[in-house]
């Protein structure tokens, strides 16, 4: 069942990452994410990025990956800490995956502008893993914010 999804699974350490977004000064970060098999039929993940100079804490996201019996449809269920929980659904064709967020659901005191989408295209070239995040905030439409590629290290 999760065969389409074996390309993913693994640890994977980021070559370059960038990130921006109108409302903010562009940056660069490093991350580090595992897809691993428990057991079930979904993979659990896990993103973990930090400032790439003073090795900082930023962004978490853990989640699951699921994808529908005999078909292509893959969904991915997260919560974040900045105070996200979302569902992202879309389609998995060969080793690239492209996902919406449909639910996105925050804190009462999270802070602004709001998240209203998020769109993902993760796929392998070559050896190593591209994503392509874009955001949408009550503020700013639907805008490219970060870009990362990974080296498999495990």
């Amino acid at each position: 069942m999760l065969k389409p999804l074996q390309w993913l699974l693994g640890k994977w350490r980021s070559i370059e990452g960038v990130g921006k977004f109108p409302t903010i000064k562009d940056f660069k970060y490093a991350e580090d994410l595992e897809f691993f098999q428990f057991g079930q039929p979904n993979i659990q993940y896990s993103y973990y990025s930090y400032d790439s100079t003073t090795k900082k804490p930023l962004h978490r996201e853990i989640g699951f990956i699921r994808i529908k019996p005999n078909s292509n449809k893959v969904a991915f269920v997260s919560a974040h800490n900045m105070g996200l929980s979302l569902i992202e659904e879309g389609e998995v064709t060969g080793e690239e995956i492209k996902v919406e967020s449909h639910t996105i659901a925050r804190l009462t005191f999270g802070s602004e502008p709001e998240t209203k989408k998020i769109s993902r295209v993760i796929k392998k070239v070559g050896d190593e893993l591209e994503q392509v995040l874009y955001m949408e905030t009550s503020k700013t439409p639907l805008t490219e914010h970060l870009r990362i590629r990974y080296k498999k290290i495990e």
